[in-house]
């Protein structure tokens, strides 16, 4: 059967509305929607995380309902999730250092003693992976009926953790008042 031009760019449009978007951030395809405990979440943000000169990953941040400011972010209901795709080799010593340290720097005194538990196991997830290779994909996700869970390559590690403070604290990482990278911070926020 001899096909027309219009019926095959027709055909092409239905097959392609049919796909998830994606953008392309430092070689890495990000998607516009994921689904995460059931739930389809929308791109928030996603940009690079830099240090000195060197690109260390890519963050991308889904959630519900996209939002542009902190505050927005962490009040919107159901789950969230924030991804890491690595675009070098780093030990996980350094990973898990740098997540401590943006804890601390965005999270009271206070609300660090609550969490001094979940923080110390958190930090000993990152003891089960010797080092995170360029390409790997480190993904925390929040589900409200669970809890926070860490995933490396789509595989859990570790255990659940149950309090949303910690999932919150996790993420101001990147978007709280002092994050690892303003620059980042702005994309993720959804900025330009």
């Amino acid at each position: 059967m001899k096909r027309t031009f219009q019926q095959v760019l027709l055909c092409a449009a239905i097959a392609f509305a049919g796909t998830a978007h994606a953008i392309d951030v430092a070689g890495v395809k990000v998607d516009d929607t994921i689904t995460a405990a059931n739930t389809t979440l929308k791109l928030n943000g996603a940009g690079i995380r830099t240090k000195v000169f060197f690109k260390v990953y890519v963050a991308s941040l889904y959630t519900t309902d996209p939002k542009t400011t902190t505050e927005a972010i962490l009040a919107v209901p159901g789950p969230k999730q924030v991804n890491l795709t690595m675009l070098r080799d780093v030990s996980s010593d350094d990973l898990g250092s740098a997540f401590m340290a943006g804890v601390r720097k965005n999270t009271d005194k206070a609300d660090l003693a609550k969490l001094t538990n979940q923080l110390i196991n958190f930090g000993q997830l990152f003891s089960t992976v010797p080092e995170l290779k360029k390409g790997d994909v480190i993904s925390i996700e929040w589900v409200p009926a669970d809890g926070s869970i860490m995933m490396i390559n789509g595989k859990k590690i570790g255990s659940t953790f149950p309090d949303q403070a910690f999932f919150n604290a996790i993420l101001k990482i990147w978007i709280g008042e002092n994050p690892v990278d303003g620059a980042l911070k702005t994309k993720l926020l959804g900025g330009k």
